[in-house]
């Protein structure tokens, strides 16, 4: 499935390369530190697992972070399509991936990463879902919004405006296995493996969640059909 790009001029002062997502402290290693080394954070410098292939050295935090943070984040954005909560999953996916080096035997990095980032994500969904508000009074003090400036936005998305409100509007089990599939570009059987889940189900959730986006953005291209049904 072919996502239409945003089409808007960015802002003068802007200069990330159209496709990338502009820096941010999470993917910065001098800027991120590694979690303690005491408590549950476990050694600093953790040894790889006893059945992991011979020779294989754990990379460091900041290996981690230089290597991976982008993707991480990128995919982090697109799932929770806010930018503070892209750099709160992003965070906590490093967290998690220094705790779980000592166990990690060598294979797909990248994988893993996609594995701990879904799930992370699909947890504060669970979580916030349990959460009730009561409404403010009206006469409450408002405090200045924080939120990112369209500019911002086009900056760390690169998705036209209105696919990136569709994609917010899918069920996040719909919106997960879209994103790895249409966006990442990981396969039915790496998504399997990353959500743990049947490839039916991968299959069902992805083509479900792609005639929901049809019906979101058939406005865009009226008459058009964006992606035969089945189609990967």
């Amino acid at each position: 499935m072919r996502l239409p790009r945003a089409t808007s001029q960015r802002s003068p002062e802007r200069t990330t390369p159209a496709g990338e997502v502009p820096p941010t402290a999470v993917c910065d290693p001098e800027v991120v530190s590694a979690p303690s080394a005491t408590g549950p954070a476990g050694p600093a410098q953790p040894e790889p697992a006893a059945d992991a292939a011979e020779g294989w050295v754990a990379p460091t935090w900041e290996q981690v972070v230089r290597d991976h943070s982008a993707r991480v984040y990128r995919l982090a954005y697109r799932l929770s399509g806010n930018q503070q909560d892209a750099e709160d999953l992003t965070q906590e996916t490093f967290v998690r991936v220094f705790r779980s080096l000592a166990d990690f035997s060598p294979g797909t990095f990248e994988g893993w990463l996609h594995r701990i980032t879904t799930n992370l994500f699909l947890d504060m969904v669970r979580r916030r879902q349990r959460i009730r508000f009561d409404a403010l009074p009206e006469d409450t003090e408002r405090l200045p919004g924080t939120s990112p400036s369209p500019e911002q936005v086009y900056a760390d998305t690169h998705l036209d405006p209105q696919v990136q409100a569709a994609l917010d509007a899918l069920s996040p089990e719909f919106r997960v296995a879209v994103v790895l599939c249409d966006i990442e570009g990981l396969t039915y059987e790496e998504i399997s493996a990353t959500l743990g889940i049947k490839l039916g189900t991968v299959r069902s959730r992805i083509h479900r969640g792609r005639v929901q986006l049809r019906e979101a953005l058939a406005h865009l291209a009226p008459g058009r059909v964006p992606m035969a049904e089945g189609a990967r």
